[in-house]
């Protein structure tokens, strides 16, 4: 029998994942902040790519919706003094936040370290991290279905954010 885990749990895990994936958003904000204003602000990029001032306020929303998903599933998973049911799913998560972390700082930070490649092995990783958060989604559906929606949008974004990287290989 599934009974919901005690409030007081249920806000210490949201919290801890609003925590975990905000440190994810300002460690990337730290790897590309001085790079945006450098190489990348000279960089040639694709016609649709937008204006820096909206990716902060779109992986806000999205890096929200990710921990409201994480919530979802971790809790539909929960069960009194035995391992969560859903650990595979959480598996799948914890490692989509990982490729999620180590995105930005091997594109933005990377590029004056190791030139070109970094783009390269920043497009490999994103596309990792697409079709993990597509198995993320389709595994979630067990457990959470709003969870699993939740992931629209960020599967999403990524795709339009991996045209963003290819772009820039491509055009320079």
């Amino acid at each position: 029998m599934n009974t919901r885990p005690p409030a007081a749990r249920q806000i210490v895990i949201g919290v801890v994942l609003l925590v975990v994936v905000a440190m994810i958003a300002f460690l990337g904000s730290l790897a590309s902040m001085p790079h945006t204003d450098g190489w990348y602000a000279v960089a040639a990029k694709v016609d649709w790519s937008p204006p820096n001032s909206v990716f902060g306020p779109a992986w806000s929303i999205l890096y929200f919706l990710i921990a409201v998903a994480g919530w979802m599933i971790w809790r539909n998973g929960w069960r009194e003094n035995q391992p969560n049911a859903a650990q595979k799913t959480l598996t799948i998560y914890t490692v989509q936040l990982a490729l999620n972390a180590i995105w930005t700082p091997i594109f933005f930070a990377g590029y004056p370290l190791i030139g070109e490649p970094a783009w390269w092995i920043a497009l490999v990783v994103i596309i990792a991290l697409i079709l993990c958060v597509i198995w993320l989604a389709v595994s979630a559906w067990k457990w959470s279905k709003p969870a699993s929606l939740l992931m629209i949008p960020y599967v999403l974004w990524l795709v339009f954010a991996s045209s963003l990287n290819a772009g820039v290989i491509a055009l320079n």
